[in-house]
């Protein structure tokens, strides 16, 4: 896979239509059987591998229909695991003025946001997404890549001390057992034969780049932040621990990190490059670092590969769309940025990719379905003009 050049993957997530999005409603409320559901989730899974298929992207993802958000979605796949709406979890809030600030920011309503919380002992009850999985190798023969939230993500959201310090004595002792339940669906799909897992790590720019400003994440709001070295130090032994039982396995891993695709204000996304981060890059040693450059946000890619770890052995997942605009990127300006890469890694350790999901929010989607077949029809021209002129 790695001796082509500019491959084009998904990050993963795509909106859901409102026949979907009713459709998980009656189930959750048993007003339709799960046959039913079924039908309809496979009906518009199908229609999300064409319009990758139709656009000729390389590796396909799931489009993560089934699941309520990025992260929470996992309470229904492990024990000791709730799915609390915000509404329910803030009596249980330490800091609930800046959860309220947060809300106020994002514009939603408590009720309309869920996360998962550890209520028990969290243990591996049923897989997270090589069920997705299987079902996506019967709609494409094409490689595969199964989307996962990251260890510290999981660890992180899922930590509300009222409730989970009944469990576990502290966040670091949750975290063992999240990367248990982890090597457990690695396991899993190394059987299925998924080629790339994506581990999502999102809220590692709120570590770094968040000082002095309300918290972007809402499962950073959730449990206390501790000094950002001190953090990224806790975050780096969970992520390594996944990625190197993952390349045990064989599979190609890829970590995903982002300043957050909640909103298209981007005046209120956070914003820095990724110098802090390196470390912890360094350490964890991915084979695909997929990363947001997309917007100026993400500062300068000479930052990334001031280290000579990354330039030597990562391939880079390079964010040349935004996902939460409805402007298709001109050709030239993905062109400039590849070529800006290929100053510090070969053509063939350069994927290309937006910058994150195509969804956010359930019900909240930041794209339309006809404006991502533009955008991806932009980045199979993108590919093949750099094909053209480098291959």
């Amino acid at each position: 896979m790695t001796n082509s050049s500019f491959l084009v993957s998904l990050l993963g997530s795509m909106p859901r239509s409102k026949k979907l999005l009713t459709a998980k409603r009656k189930l959750n409320k048993g007003n339709i059987d799960l046959k039913t559901y079924q039908e309809i989730l496979d009906e518009e899974t199908k229609y999300v591998v064409e319009l990758q298929e139709n656009n000729y992207i390389d590796i396909i993802t799931s489009g993560e229909l089934n699941r309520d958000n990025y992260v929470s979605f996992i309470a229904e796949r492990l024990d000791g695991v709730t799915m609390m709406s915000m509404a329910d979890m803030f009596d249980y809030i330490e800091d609930k003025q800046g959860f309220e600030q947060i809300l106020e920011i994002l514009d939603v309503p408590a009720i309309s946001i869920k996360n998962a919380i550890c209520t028990g002992k969290v243990k591996y009850n049923k897989p997270l997404v090589a069920d997705e999985m299987i079902e996506l190798k019967k709609l494409t023969d094409k490689k595969i890549k199964a989307t996962l939230p990251g260890p510290y993500l999981i660890t992180r959201s899922m930590w509300l001390p009222a409730l989970s310090k009944q469990y576990y004595d502290s966040k670091d002792s949750l975290g063992e057992d999240i990367i248990k339940v982890l090597k457990e669906e690695i396991d899993s799909l190394a059987k299925i034969g998924v080629d790339v897992i994506q581990f999502d790590e999102p809220v590692l720019t709120e570590v770094v780049f968040s000082e002095g400003k309300t918290r972007s994440f809402m499962c950073a709001a959730l449990s206390e932040k501790k000094d950002p070295t001190e953090e990224l130090k806790f975050a780096t032994k969970l992520i390594k621990s996944v990625i190197d039982y993952a390349k045990e396995k064989e599979i190609l891993v890829s970590l995903h990190v982002c300043r957050g695709n909640w909103s298209r204000d981007e005046s209120i996304l956070l914003t820095g490059p990724y110098t802090p981060l390196l470390p912890l890059f360094e350490e964890t040693l991915p084979n695909i670092l997929t990363l947001e450059f997309s917007t100026p946000r993400a500062g300068e890619i000479s930052s990334l590969f001031s280290s000579t770890l990354i330039r030597d052995n990562c391939i880079l997942g390079l964010g040349v769309m935004n996902p939460r605009t409805e402007d298709i990127e001109p050709l030239e300006d993905i062109l400039n940025r590849v070529e800006e890469v290929m100053q510090y890694i070969p053509k063939e350790r350069i994927w290309l990719n937006p910058d994150c999901g195509f969804a956010t929010f359930a019900n909240r989607p930041v794209s339309t379905m006809d404006i991502i077949d533009k955008k991806l029809a932009r980045l199979n021209e993108a590919k093949n003009t750099l094909r053209n002129l480098y291959d």
